[in-house]
């Protein structure tokens, strides 16, 4: 079934600006993993925040985001979940970084604070951080990047979202840590059955993950289809040049 239908989306930051999105349509079902593949400006994290609902408030939106699964209106937070290229950027310096996932158990899925922190701690056992109940205590500069990264996934599906958008969440890290990023998203979400749209400029990393391939140039969608089918096939001369530049793609 249909998780999300986006239809003939366009968002302008400023009423003389140039489209940050042109007229988008796609569909995402349920259980699927949709990448969204694009050089820097071409609209991937405005789709991102459109879809997360956490557009400015002086952004223009035009066409429709609609959610036939869920029957209303996604809440972000809640139904969507989002991790961001900079985990800095999400989490809070001057809060320990197991109350941050528990807040949001707290906040969206009513659980008492002890059963909150309960779950915190089984998140970030899950997310395979080293001594959970400790690093419970930890504040975020105490942690690496790689670990700050794994908190954030774990406050982002705390609530159980039926979708998490992974926003150039690995772009940050390096080689071997963007691996086990990679893989952590990978048994997350089969494990939780979730809908995952994973962000990203490096199609070859995308291709391990995802089912389908959706290619953004300059704010509108120039591609669409099945992984396999993108990279060896693709219809559009950009997506054949962005396959050309990577290293480590076997097409």
């Amino acid at each position: 079934m249909t998780l999300l239908a986006i239809r003939d989306l366009s968002v302008r930051y400023a009423e003389n600006a140039p489209a940050a999105l042109d007229g988008i349509t796609l569909e995402v079902r349920q259980g699927e993993r949709l990448g969204v593949i694009g050089e820097s400006g071409s609209g991937k994290s405005t789709l991102a925040a459109a879809i997360a609902g956490i557009l400015p408030r002086s952004a223009a939106l035009s066409g429709a985001i609609e959610w036939p699964k869920l029957g209303r209106p996604a809440r972000a937070g809640a139904d969507v979940g989002i991790v961001f290229q900079d985990p800095s950027s999400s989490l809070d310096p001057v809060m320990r970084v197991g109350e941050q996932v528990a807040e949001v158990a707290h906040a969206h899925l009513g659980q008492s604070w002890s059963a909150a922190r309960a779950a915190a701690a089984d998140l970030l056992d899950r997310v395979k951080l080293p001594d959970p109940a400790a690093l419970a205590r930890a504040w975020p500069h105490q942690l690496s990047g790689g670990q700050r990264q794994r908190v954030a996934i774990a406050a982002a599906i705390a609530a159980e979202p039926k979708l998490l958008i992974a926003d150039e969440a690995t772009s940050a890290l390096d080689t071997i840590v963007q691996a086990g990023i990679v893989r952590l998203l990978d048994g997350l979400v089969r494990e939780r059955g979730m809908t995952l749209i994973f962000i990203s400029h490096d199609i070859a990393l995308a291709s391990q993950l995802v089912d389908r391939i959706a290619v953004l140039k300059d704010a509108r969608l120039v591609e669409i289809g099945p992984t396999e089918e993108v990279l060896r096939r693709p219809k559009s001369a950009y997506a054949r040049s962005l396959i050309d530049a990577c290293i480590g793609i076997d097409t």
